[in-house]
């Protein structure tokens, strides 16, 4: 039975009735010497109480998508089939337009979310460079399969949820699918192609998109396998103009990251609620050494590139989770780097989907302009601030970090 399908949810509503009546019903008419009558009575309570804490947690996990199936849950899903050494660029040298080109079989996604606006597609993709062997959800926009744009190639916004979560997250938690339909439809938005790759790629721990010889190449899965596997199979714009990347939580750090380091494959960059040093997620591997967390900090690669990347980045936050990170970023920032900080008062919904789903609509407006053909580009290192919060009082590792004003490293998603 599906950890995410409805038949569990609806069986763990049925046992919570069951065990709610139980007690009611037996409850005086136990028979037999006393300890069996209180043993009896002690598992049903047991049972009951064991039956709602089920239905709450699959009632949160279908809400929030933290865990995609029941190895992801139980610790047991491994998808790196190997992890060799890819150098610095992470391709191991191998010459990309070489590589055969490799037609997927799609299929229907299941799941909540997944038949809206038109229905997300999944396919089990192969790498063959990162040696990582998972699945990757696609959404189409509208104009896609209309006549008139039979020849015409679409950008494309790689989606990545936050530790622990399913690549289905921003379908069936931020339902981004069905928001921007009609904006696409109306030309508000660009018609973006969306790709949700899976990111948890090992059992209990998060990877940081990292690149770990022996261990895992996650930097490589999402930002060169998933990448060709779409232009292989879908009329998507050519890299970096026509490619970005967004995320929320860990999935931020993961997302400004990759635009940082791979200025040749993406243009833009989207973080939500994130942070630039890996250990603000307690179980990042990339936050394993010092020399990993600065390989991955997307503050100290931004700061110490020769050559100020053309890239966009938009970062959101509350303080002490995610805006200092973004004026960290601000202040290392030099043209053609943008970067635009957008500040979120507490009342909005904390570290929740509550706060990163308002945010889809305007997210996508943005990037649309920012990866226009004709537009203005924004001030290098703009920080929208709607309350006029100050960053005094933060150190400057603490700004770097992202972790300012808050105690260690402990939040997850």
């Amino acid at each position: 039975m599906s950890l995410t399908g409805t038949s569990f949810l609806y069986t763990a509503v049925v046992l919570t009735v069951v065990a709610l009546i139980l007690p009611l019903v037996l409850w005086s008419r136990m028979r037999g010497p006393k300890a069996v009558r209180v043993a009896a009575r002690a598992l049903m309570l047991l049972f009951a109480q064991a039956t709602a804490v089920t239905l709450v947690f699959v009632m949160v996990n279908n809400q929030n998508n933290l865990y995609d199936n029941w190895a992801d849950l139980l610790g047991t899903g491994n998808h790196v089939q190997q992890a060799a050494n890819l150098g610095k660029n992470g391709t191991g040298d191998i010459s990309l337009k070489r590589l055969p080109k490799v037609k997927q079989a799609f299929s229907p996604a299941e799941g909540a979310g997944m038949r809206a606006a038109g229905g997300v597609e999944v396919t089990q993709l192969k790498g063959q460079v990162s040696g990582v062997n998972a699945e990757v959800y696609v959404w189409l926009p509208p104009q896609y399969k209309e006549p008139a744009y039979r020849h015409h190639k679409f950008p494309v916004v790689e989606l990545l949820p936050g530790y622990p979560g399913s690549a289905k997250a921003w379908f069936g938690s931020l339902h981004a699918n069905e928001q921007l339909l009609p904006l696409m439809r109306s030309g508000r938005v660009a018609p973006f192609i969306l790709v949700a790759p899976r990111t948890n790629l090992l059992a209990g721990v998060d990877t940081g998109c990292a690149n770990i010889t022996g261990t895992v190449n996650a930097d490589t899965w999402l930002s060169v396998d998933v990448p060709k596997m779409v232009m292989d199979n879908f009329r998507a714009e050519p890299a970096p103009s026509g490619w970005a990347v967004a995320g929320y939580s860990a999935g931020a750090q993961c997302a400004v990251k990759l635009a940082v380091a791979h200025p040749d494959r993406y243009r833009a960059a989207v973080g939500m609620s994130g942070y630039n040093d890996p250990i603000g997620e307690r179980n990042s591997l990339a936050a394993a050494s010092p020399a990993l967390r600065a390989a991955n900090n997307p503050y100290l690669l931004l700061k110490e590139k020769k050559t100020p990347p053309p890239i966009a980045l938009y970062i959101s936050g509350e303080s002490g989770d995610g805006y200092e990170a973004g004026t960290a970023l601000a202040s290392v920032a030099e043209a053609p780097t943008t970067v635009h900080v957008v500040f979120l008062p507490r009342s909005d919904g904390g570290h929740t989907m509550a706060l990163w789903r308002p945010q889809v609509k305007a997210v996508f407006r943005w990037l649309t302009l920012e990866m226009g053909k004709n537009h203005p580009h924004a001030k290098t290192g703009s920080t929208t601030t709607p309350h006029g919060r100050s960053t005094s009082g933060s150190t400057h590792a603490e700004l770097a970090s992202g972790t300012a004003s808050r105690a260690g490293a402990t939040r997850k998603r």
